[in-house]
């Protein structure tokens, strides 16, 4: 089963783009060690950021962090190891490795397998962008469930992925629609035969029981609905309502397969978006806290607290000075 307990025991939350490298430079040049759009990727207005990539020399990290982004990593000529929710696993050269960063990670080391100089690209495509992606439930379901997937050689290789980044960095909304289209197509055909995971899912039926396409699509829809309603009270039956099922069979279903219980899932959601609204905006913290769906500013306090091991104004402080 997934440890998500561990996600509320950092003593201290690391920066999603601060490499450990950095963090004994002065405070300038860590703000200014990458240009602004390569840095943030978090929104004001929506959930769990925005869409973004990058591509860079790898730099270790010094704790776990976890973000709300789905994360893809293809790793230019060298080998990764990470830690995923305390488990090791190494990602190999020149391949799509793909997983939900709302898992605690760390990469811990890399190992140069070329001549050319290391570079590591990231994807980063918000989870509520992610889920509404046609066609790949069965993807979404494992990535929430803490799988990690390799994609095919066949399916993208390095050119492919400086070609994504060329659309990106040229500022031009086709482009980088298209290319989020082509993502969408990729993770299609990836799932046309089984695929190849560096860390299964935590959330697949037991006794390799498959589950069915309605379940499935039924849990997605409660996500939605929890992802487009955050700042609003949500109690259970608020959120089941979209099912169609009964309140305690969806909330079972809710559980069975995210392996967390509804209202446990939309307070890390909360956070998340807590956390985004203190990095990348100027918002009163109280503000923040109500744009979250914290009924009061003492609640907001203690589970942030819980969650990060420092406070919101602490956070604030430590990104944006």
């Amino acid at each position: 089963m997934l440890n998500w307990q561990i996600l509320f025991r950092f003593s201290k939350m690391t920066p999603m783009d601060s490499p450990a490298r950095l963090q004994d430079r002065p405070k300038a040049d860590r703000l200014n060690a990458a240009p602004a759009h390569e840095r943030h990727f978090y929104s004001a207005t929506r959930a769990f950021g925005r869409f973004g990539m990058r591509i860079f020399e790898p730099q270790l990290m010094s704790a776990p962090h976890w973000h709300g982004h789905l994360e893809a990593n293809f790793a230019i000529d060298h080998q990764m190891e990470y830690e995923v929710d305390s488990e090791r696993l190494v990602v190999p050269p020149n391949r799509l490795c793909v997983f939900w960063a709302g898992v605690p990670h760390q990469l811990t080391r890399v190992r140069q397998m070329g001549d050319r100089p290391m570079r590591l690209c990231n994807i980063y495509l918000p989870l509520d962008a992610f889920l509404m992606m046609t066609h790949v439930a069965p993807m979404q379901i494992a990535m929430l469930g803490g799988g990690m997937v390799i994609l095919p050689e066949n399916l993208c290789d390095e050119v492919l992925v400086r070609r994504w980044y060329a659309d990106y960095r040229s500022g031009d909304f086709e482009r980088t629609e298209v290319m989020k289209m082509e993502l969408n197509a990729l993770f299609r055909r990836a799932w046309l035969e089984e695929p190849e995971y560096l860390r299964r899912p935590r959330n697949q039926a037991e006794e390799g029981r498959v589950l069915s396409s309605a379940h499935i699509g039924h849990v997605i829809a409660m996500v939605r609905f929890a992802l487009e309603n955050l700042d609003k009270p949500l109690k259970n039956a608020d959120v089941t309502t979209v099912t169609g099922l009964h309140e305690n069979y969806a909330l079972g279903l809710f559980t069975q397969i995210m392996r967390m219980p509804l209202k446990q899932f939309v307070l890390r959601m909360r956070l998340m978006r807590a956390r985004a609204l203190l990095v990348e905006s100027r918002l009163a913290i109280a503000s923040v806290a109500e744009a979250s769906g914290f009924a009061s500013i003492s609640q907001f306090y203690a589970q942030f607290k819980a969650a990060y091991g420092t406070s919101p104004h602490a956070v604030r402080v430590q990104y944006l000075g």
